[in-house]
């Protein structure tokens, strides 16, 4: 009978204890509102269910929601770029930050510095280099690139930017300069990969970063020109881009740039000049056997008119005699410095 009995116990109320102490000590997961989710979502863009989840493992705060979001996105992309190391990324972006373009008005006297970068930004599919995710985060390595160089003594003014460094700097945004992010330019590719299951990578970068000419003559300033052909969406993005670093004297430099007539004309021909980079096989600035790989010797397609027939030299030898920046048998105008051009999956060396 007591063996009985202590196997009865045993069997029911045991049992029945335990059912009792875990529906005393076991809160139910907490029910986010429909409100808490849709401002999650707001500030996040996460889906419906992770800003749930989000929120069912923070009370409702919004607050210690985002830090959630920030450490499962930090968690997840590692894992994901682990995942996905060894494929290749052959599309993707090549994008532009010109955060000072050289020379205009009363800065040709002192104040024309120039600043800017180049970078290209990778992605296994080309849905993924469509993405206005992909397309942001392009956008703000190089604004950040072309932030955080110093000027340097080097002999070359397009210099390579170290990717190691770039990598492990703040990243900075584009759209709002003045914000203040924790996130790196690494950290920010590691969440874009949890957010778009490819693998993403910094492939290269360049930056121009030139003071004005310092006791030289003031009658010279620089200049900057940038095209992008294959834009997706964001302007200064595109499959294809050129950088390229002019150089402009003329006793009445000043005073040209001074007139917005003017300015806005030599902002044509810049265009025109790194168009012509970007379409056509141009592999130098000068060529003494008329190569047309030469971007001198070129037919100046690309501005087109009159000029469109005349070598790249030629014509703007013309323009700048048309608006007054020599006269004949005077030195001086326009000439290109250097150049960057690329094309996404170019093969680098």
């Amino acid at each position: 009978m007591i063996a009985q009995f202590l196997h009865s116990s045993k069997q029911s109320h045991a049992p029945t204890f335990l059912r009792f102490g875990r529906s005393c000590y076991s809160t139910a997961p907490y029910k986010p509102s429909l409100q808490h989710v849709a401002q999650l979502r707001k500030l996040t863009e996460v889906s419906i269910s992770k800003a749930r989840e989000a929120l069912s493992q923070t009370n409702n705060d919004i607050q210690q929601a985002l830090e959630w979001l920030k450490n499962d996105l930090a968690a997840s992309g590692i894992k994901k770029a682990a995942n996905v190391q060894g494929r290749e990324t052959r599309e993707g972006l090549v994008s532009v930050c010109i955060l000072s373009g050289g020379s205009r008005g009363k800065t040709a006297l002192g104040a024309g510095g120039i600043r800017a970068a180049m970078v290209e930004l990778n992605c296994e599919t080309d849905f993924v280099g469509r993405n206005a995710l992909f397309g942001q985060l392009a956008a703000d390595i190089a604004h950040t690139a072309a932030f955080i160089t110093e000027p340097t003594d080097s002999s070359t003014i397009i210099r390579s930017c170290s990717l190691d460094i770039l990598n492990d700097a703040p990243l900075l945004s584009q759209n709002n300069p003045q914000s203040h992010s924790s996130s790196t330019v690494s950290s920010s590719i590691r969440d874009l990969i949890a957010k778009v299951g490819e693998k993403v990578s910094l492939k290269r970068a360049v930056t121009v970063v030139q003071n004005p000419f310092s006791g030289q003559s003031p009658n010279i300033g620089l200049r900057l020109a940038s095209y992008l052909h294959g834009s997706v969406g964001l302007a200064p993005q595109g499959r294809i881009g050129s950088l390229a670093v002019l150089a402009l004297k003329s006793p009445e430099l000043a005073r040209r740039l001074e007139s917005e007539t003017f300015v806005k004309d030599l902002e044509r021909l810049e265009r025109a000049l790194a168009r012509q980079i970007a379409g056509f096989d141009t592999r130098s600035i000068k060529s003494s056997d008329g190569d047309e790989t030469a971007l001198y010797n070129q037919p100046f397609m690309m501005l087109g008119g009159e000029s469109a027939n005349e070598p790249v030299r030629m014509a703007i030898e013309n323009w700048s005699k048309r608006r007054g920046l020599v006269s004949d048998g005077e030195e001086g105008g326009i000439e290109v410095l250097e150049y960057a051009k690329w094309s996404v999956g170019d093969v680098v060396a």
